[in-house]
């Protein structure tokens, strides 16, 4: 269907000592070279600077640093919330490093309220630290597996009004 032109490629011209492969012999054909198997790189964190207000729920399965106001839920791998940051809503995250201010759940495998952490609200822990100076207002409940869909604490759904007819 399609040759390749000979008109460029180096080497002897046509008529020029050029050796004819057998009958027999196939063409060495170029094998596309597989690439090698180096681990995927891990992507930087992700990070909300501190001139940033973001409304609404963050979710990411890679890194987040919180340096601004976040009023919403915030779900990552490893998630840290900035000294001058705030966050008004809950906190998921595998390993959760807490120096700003929380006004909401917290739930994480591994906690860690620094020394400026302010935290209003109750946390669900596998393993937690608080180091001293840390400010903690609420309830602290150690799970197994914190991150679980029921862990959260059902809320009753509000009484329906009665339709008039």
């Amino acid at each position: 269907m399609f040759s390749k032109s000979k008109i460029n490629e180096p080497g002897p011209k046509a008529g020029e000592n050029e050796v004819k492969p057998a009958a027999s012999e196939k063409p060495a054909v170029p094998t596309p070279s597989a690439p090698p198997a180096t681990p995927k790189a891990k992507p930087p964190a992700s990070t909300l600077s501190s001139d940033l207000v973001i409304k609404g729920d963050i979710r990411s399965t890679g890194d987040i640093i919180v340096e601004g106001t976040v009023e919403g839920d915030i779900r990552a791998h490893q998630l840290t919330i900035g000294e001058g940051a705030t966050v008004k809503g809950e906190v998921i995250g595998d390993d959760v490093v807490i120096n700003g201010r929380i006004i909401g759940r917290l739930r994480g495998l591994k906690v860690r309220l620094t020394s400026s952490a302010r935290v209003e609200g109750d946390i669900i822990h596998k393993t937690i630290a608080i180091e001293s100076g840390a400010h903690f207002e609420g309830s602290v409940q150690r799970q197994d597996d914190p991150l679980a869909k029921g862990s959260r604490t059902p809320v009753a759904p509000a009484p329906k009004a009665a339709a008039k007819e």
